[in-house]
């Protein structure tokens, strides 16, 4: 990719909207994280990767609805396969921000590689049964909450700059998405072809990517600040710090609050894809990809943006989004209603969460930079197995689509405390953002303003 040899800077090398900047192609902008060698390696390895883990998803999401045809099962799945990180996550947090972080991601993606080969083993050998798959996704969501937090909170080591870490988060984003786009629609293939266990075994092989691009890193050493104690009390600094400070508060809340009743949408889909419009493997595959290339969309919106300002207002109106189209894929009976209709809900569920990560990493502290993920994991990735479950109990008793329609309700009303809260969030804001000189008003006098400069009234942080 051929990206510009300089950059618009701005105090901390944030481009900012509204100053004389140079333009550059949209492409160059979307993918300046990538000049960086690491980030190169970590993008191709974790794609290659993350298509397996989606046809995984697809196949055991087919499996379990093949062997039970029940919702609450699959609810239960999805529960076990995540629920973990919300335990686990705030001690992940503090083992990533005391430890090397590659180190633990080789660890965690190794030990996945290994759970998926036993996974696929038990297939294709059809000795496969609920309680196994139950007790396989709980080990993956186990390891899910060590690895997340590391691998979010490694973003700041492989880019080397903070000045890229939005771009990074919007390019992870991105590569998620891609890999959400692709996965499920060969994973749609595959499965009405030759079976579930073909698709796991192809996600255990694609381990091999993202463990040698790790290998491959130069990452230079770090100073560490010294953190020995207790791990309780590190976690509850951790707990105190994002508490007391309102924007970091507030989006969590939000994120939550909107994985626990809407995201888990998607383990219905088996449910939407057979009973609602009558179709398959392959048509499970397509809803999926939906999903996907709305999200992807999304991720590669926020990656063009060229400042971080603005994306509060973003937030709420990506959360607002993902609500309406909820409804509307619950009223939908035909495909390419339905079809539509999850695009655009990948397209608000994406920007939401990834605009959030995007905030939260830009006004963290660096030494608590892994807590503060650790939580982002816990609200994201752990919520939402508790939704799932609540959700296929639901579905089991009114139906995948009211329940999917419920969902949205609750993420519009989750959005509507949210947007309450935009001026008092915003005036928390400003003041990181002017002593990072992402403010255009002081960023051409960030080198003589002190911490207790006061900026001009500046809407939009």
């Amino acid at each position: 990719m051929s990206l510009p040899a300089g950059r618009p800077e701005s105090g901390s090398g944030q481009a900012t909207e509204g100053a004389a900047t140079p333009r550059y192609s949209l492409l160059a902008l979307a993918g300046r994280a990538l000049r960086h060698r690491n980030f190169r390696l970590f993008t191709i390895g974790q794609s290659i990767s993350l298509i397996g883990t989606w046809m995984q998803q697809v196949a055991i999401g087919w499996l379990v609805y093949r062997l039970t045809d029940s919702p609450f099962l699959l609810g239960l799945v999805g529960f076990v396969s995540q629920g973990p990180t919300f335990v686990l996550a705030p001690l992940a947090g503090v083992l990533a921000d005391r430890r090397d972080k590659r180190r633990i991601l080789l660890v965690t993606q190794g030990l996945m590689a290994l759970q998926a080969a036993t996974l696929a083993v038990l297939v294709l050998t059809d000795t496969i049964v609920i309680w196994q798959i139950i007790l396989l996704m709980a080990i993956l969501g186990a390891l899910n909450g060590f690895d997340i937090p590391a691998r979010q909170s490694f973003l700041l080591e492989m880019v080397g700059s903070r000045e890229d870490l939005p771009n990074a988060i919007a390019l992870n984003s991105s590569m998620f998405n891609g890999a959400r786009l692709v996965g499920p629609a060969i994973a749609g293939l595959v499965v009405a072809a030759v079976g579930e266990g073909i698709c796991i075994l192809i996600n255990a092989v694609s381990y091999i990517a993202v463990l040698g691009a790790l290998l491959a890193m130069r990452i230079a050493p770090r100073d560490r600040v010294a953190t020995r104690g207790a791990v309780l009390r590190h976690m509850t600094e951790g707990f105190r710090y994002a508490y007391g400070f309102l924007p970091i508060r507030s989006i969590l809340s939000l994120v939550a609050f909107v994985s626990l009743v809407a995201v888990p949408f998607s383990v219905l889909l088996p449910v939407v894809a057979t009973d609602v419009l009558g179709g398959g493997a392959a048509t499970l595959g397509f809803l999926m990809a939906a999903v996907g290339l709305g999200a992807l969309a999304g991720a590669l919106f926020l990656a063009s943006r060229t400042t971080v300002r603005g994306l509060s207002r973003v937030i709420a109106a990506a959360a607002t989004l993902f609500g309406v189209a909820l409804i509307a894929v619950a009223v939908s009976r035909t495909l390419w209603l339905s079809l539509a209709c999850l695009t655009v809900a990948g397209f608000g569920m994406m920007v939401q969460m990834a605009a959030s990560n995007t905030v939260l990493q830009t006004i963290v502290d660096d030494d608590k930079r892994g807590r503060v993920m650790s939580l982002y994991s816990m609200a994201f990735t752990g919520m939402a197995p508790v939704g799932a479950l609540f959700g296929g109990a639901i579905a089991s008793a009114v139906g995948a689509p009211l329940t999917i329609a419920l969902g949205g309700l609750g993420c519009l009303a989750g959005t509507a405390a949210f947007t309450r809260q935009l001026p008092a969030l915003r005036s928390s804001i400003r003041p990181v953002y002017t002593r990072l000189g992402i403010i255009p008003e002081v960023a051409t006098g960030i080198q003589a303003a002190t911490h207790n400069t006061r900026p001009r009234a500046v809407h939009g942080s």
